[in-house]
């Protein structure tokens, strides 16, 4: 769902009112069971040690809007897209809600997807659930895990639990069940969890995605606006059917990460980033949005466009513009956190696509093919152990070489080190760069302004004091 900046603001003064924005408590030594943590717990169960899925430590994610993506706008007609996404390095593939969507008050012709109908059906627009099975089973033989995106604030007005029960909706002051009051979403009802039976359906609703169709993970919708205790309860349910990855949209609760979740948004550095490709601040800024004190293997989100972006605010290239994209790019693939593509982010599109309407994507409209530099970054992540997320990656330490449109950083884990320099900024800088770079190191990367002007392993040359063009960059590896 959008959520202004403001109401973002709004959030995390109000989580600073009540929990004072804390650091995660350290953790227990055993993990919870579903029994440990009550299924529909009121309050934040115990929560257990952090740990994270394998195939997480490498994922690239591909949001995936299948209104939008295939001319047909289906699940069969994407499908045939997957090989595609596999050459350019996605592994993982984030699928905005599927579900039905509620005809009364809809916004738009077709309505967003965020106001479901019924948690265990497939929108008709997209196929049939068999349709969806099948993509789900394709993708998973191809090497691709899946996610679906969960909405849990709210459901659409024709949710049959309005009418069956309309005890588990938030009601206004007349009794009338209501939206989510201050976020201007007239087309969604208000889910109210100091329902314990509701809890225990939605729960049971999520979990049936994982053991009919083996889902490995859930973007959840506006996690900060459902209480911190359904999370934690239903991370402990769905693990009892398998280990997954769980994303949260959200950045004003750490809290959420203590158990409940492996990964929330960096919304801030994706606003950091886009005043630096615009000129209003300077590559060190970037050092502002790397948390350090995270809960132990939880990670951010880092990406430079999403559904929310495109279609309420900025197209990836009004945001960006051309020339600093590719630094962009390799900034978010070799930073700490996991990298996030978004439909049509391949191809540059400069187009907001409509959120309540059919409009495909003509992927001949591109400004430029982006998945060459794609597919090599997804490779560098994948190959150095140092690039991954949590604790199977390095941490990161920087380097001081004099001047604030430089950012330079290394990660290392044993047996692998990636060293990275940025010239962040439009203008020519000159820099001492004595020593950043190891004896030995093989050069992975190397890009300038609006081109990737080296793509094979060379070695390093860089040494001394150089000029760094616009937007230049270099990414250099060795065992460490």
């Amino acid at each position: 769902m959008r959520i202004t900046y403001f109401k973002r603001m709004m959030l995390c003064l109000l989580a600073v009112a009540l929990t004072g924005c804390a650091a995660a408590p350290a953790q227990p030594e055993t993990q919870p069971t579903a029994a440990a943590v009550e299924t529909v717990a009121a309050e934040p169960a115990e929560p257990g040690p952090r740990y994270q899925v394998a195939w997480a430590a490498d994922a690239v994610i591909y949001e995936v809007n299948v209104r939008q993506y295939p001319r047909e706008g289906t699940f069969a007609a994407f499908a045939q897209h997957l090989p595609t996404l596999k050459d350019m390095g996605i592994n993982t593939l984030w699928f905005m809600p599927i579900h039905p969507i509620s005809e009364t008050k809809r916004s738009g012709t077709l309505g967003s997807y965020y106001s479901i109908t019924d948690y265990r059906e497939v929108n008709p627009e997209f196929g049939t659930a068999e349709d969806f099975k099948a993509l789900v089973e394709e993708a998973h033989a191809m090497g691709f895990t899946v996610m679906l995106d969960w909405v849990a604030n709210h459901t659409g007005w024709d949710c049959p639990w309005i009418r069956e029960h309309p005890d588990w909706y938030t009601k206004d002051e007349n009794g009338n069940i209501s939206d989510p009051v201050g976020m201007g979403w007239p087309d969604v009802a208000d889910l109210d969890y100091s329902n314990q039976e509701m809890r225990a359906e939605m729960i049971a609703c999520m979990k049936y995605w994982v053991e009919e169709y083996d889902i490995d993970g859930f973007r959840c919708d506006y996690a900060s606006g459902v209480p911190q205790g359904f999370w934690e309860a239903a991370r402990a349910e769905l693990e009892t059917v398998k280990p997954l990855l769980m994303l949260a949209e959200d950045n004003t609760l750490p809290s959420l990460l203590r158990y409940a979740f492996d990964m929330n948004y960096n919304w801030e550095l994706y606003d950091t980033l886009r005043e630096i490709a615009t000129d209003r601040k300077t590559g060190y800024f970037v050092r502002n949005h790397i948390p350090r004190d995270y809960p132990d293997g939880t990670y951010r989100l880092n990406f430079l466009n999403n559904h929310d972006k495109n279609s309420w605010e900025y197209t990836i290239l009004e945001a960006f513009g051309s020339e600093p994209l590719p630094s962009m790019w390799a900034l978010i693939y070799t930073l700490p956190g996991t990298p996030l593509v978004y439909t049509g982010d391949e191809i540059g599109l400069d187009h907001k696509i409509a959120f309540m309407e059919r409009d495909p994507i003509d992927w001949e409209s591109g400004t430029r093919d982006y998945r060459p530099l794609l597919k090599k970054l997804s490779a560098i992540r994948s190959e150095n152990t140092a690039l991954h997320s949590g604790n199977y990656g390095g941490g990161i330490e920087y380097a001081d070489l004099g001047n604030r449109n430089v950012l330079a950083f290394t990660r290392q884990v044993a047996g692998n080190r990636v060293t990275c320099l940025f010239n962040l900024t439009k203008r020519e800088t000159e820099v001492d760069v004595t020593g950043l770079f190891a004896d030995g190191q093989t050069l992975l990367l190397h890009g300038q302004a609006d081109q990737v002007l080296e793509m094979e392993d060379t070695p390093v040359t860089l040494d001394g004091t150089v000029t760094l063009q616009p937007w230049e960059f270099w990414i250099a590896a060795d065992e460490g």
